[in-house]
């Protein structure tokens, strides 16, 4: 393993580590458009209908210039999401099926065209296979700033009409009733997809391509309430996600740039599936448990205030073998539980030599609460 020190000093790796930065920001920002909109799959669709483009752009410059490559990819990828709203519209195919059919079609013509273009003279040497996984290495100082000028102009048409995205995102219906385009932001949001594809296509390529579009904004997700956290937090887990593959793949020999940037923003997904505060799923399971036991809790008060009640005496000694029969299991933490709020307590009731429990007034007042409370949710 090579010292981050040493990493950092070489021009390569900051070139690539600034690369995965930029894919960062713009994959994180426009993925969490996709994934509010419920269109996860329309990034891997684009992704992959880049690939013709990738190889009308290499046609047309004859050699391997960057810019006709993105150029082509860009145009590809927003001819297919436009096939994809036109299928939609136009035939009776669902969404899903539609991203399947165009996905398939401009993947397999770009298949075709990539092993046309490798038996040509010149072709193969131009490397235009690593768009499929991705190239790190192959970045240049100059493609940065064609890379930065896509980032920044998709960010500034994001600036500006942001209340218009984040209505569409939200409630498209709502949007349309207002008379704002509806089908042209849509179209818009979707052709934005294509340009962070275009970005991204020498780091990751367009196989994995969807991954950087989707974990970040996924992750983000699961920390934050509001579009603009979101779109926030994403940028910043890409900008992990990116710098920290360079930096490792930088550091171990054999290791591919793009799928190991793709590794770590699952990584960070997957931890943020797990443990964010507020829809992580052990904060699920906890609160799950609690309401069960909150819930078991007030089965029991309602049945030692129901026997109270029966018997026409509030000092009823209810025994808790009798209450374990009732509720068919035990009840012994509900009655620890309850006990703690101040809401039962244990006494004995001679002469037998049993656990007895008996309501409080608290236990009462809170009993003939629940009770009036679920009498008024069955009235309604």
């Amino acid at each position: 393993m090579t010292p981050l020190f040493e990493l950092l000093q070489s021009s390569i790796v900051q070139t690539v580590a600034l690369g995965a930065a930029i894919l960062g920001v713009v994959s994180g920002v426009l993925g969490c458009f996709a994934v509010l909109r419920r269109q996860s799959l329309v990034g891997d669709t684009l992704s992959h209908a880049a690939l013709p483009g990738v190889c009308l752009g290499f046609i047309i410059a004859g050699t391997r210039d960057l810019g006709w490559i993105l150029t082509g990819a860009f145009i590809s990828g927003a001819l297919a999401a436009l096939t994809v709203m036109l299928i939609i519209r136009r035939t009776r195919l669902k969404t899903d099926a539609a991203l399947g059919v165009v996905l398939s079609v401009y993947f397999a013509v770009g298949i075709v065209m990539l092993t046309w273009l490798q038996g040509q003279a010149g072709a193969a040497q131009a490397g235009l296979s690593t768009f499929l996984f991705g190239q790190a290495a192959a970045i240049l100082r100059g493609d940065l700033w064609l890379m930065g000028g896509i980032t920044l102009a998709a960010l500034g048409l994001v600036a500006s009409l942001w209340k218009e995205f984040k209505l569409v995102a939200f409630d498209p219906d709502y949007a349309r009733a207002q008379g704002f385009p509806v089908v042209a932001l849509e179209a818009a949001l979707t052709v934005m997809v294509a340009v962070a594809i275009v970005v991204g296509l020498q780091l990751v390529g367009v196989i994995l391509m969807v991954a950087m579009l989707i974990a970040p904004a996924a992750a983000a997700r699961q920390w934050v309430r509001s579009l603009g956290g979101m779109v926030v937090l994403a940028a910043v887990f890409g900008v992990i996600a990116g710098v920290g593959g360079a930096l490792v793949s930088a550091s171990a020999r054999g290791l591919a740039t793009g799928p190991v940037v793709v590794l770590i923003a699952s990584a960070i997904m997957l931890i943020s599936i797990v443990f964010a505060p507020r829809r992580g799923l052990l904060r699920r399971w906890f609160d799950t448990r609690i309401q069960r036991r909150n819930l078991a809790a007030r089965r029991v008060l309602a049945s030692v205030h129901g026997l109270a009640q029966a018997h026409d005496d509030p000092d009823y000694k209810a025994e808790a073998g009798m209450l374990d029969t009732l509720h068919g299991a035990s009840t012994a933490g509900a009655l620890a539980q309850l006990e703690r709020e101040g809401l039962v307590r244990p006494v004995t009731h001679a002469p037998e030599t049993s656990p007895h429990w008996q309501l409080t007034d608290a236990g009462h007042a809170r009993a003939r609460q629940q009770q009036a409370r679920d009498d008024g949710e069955g009235k309604a």
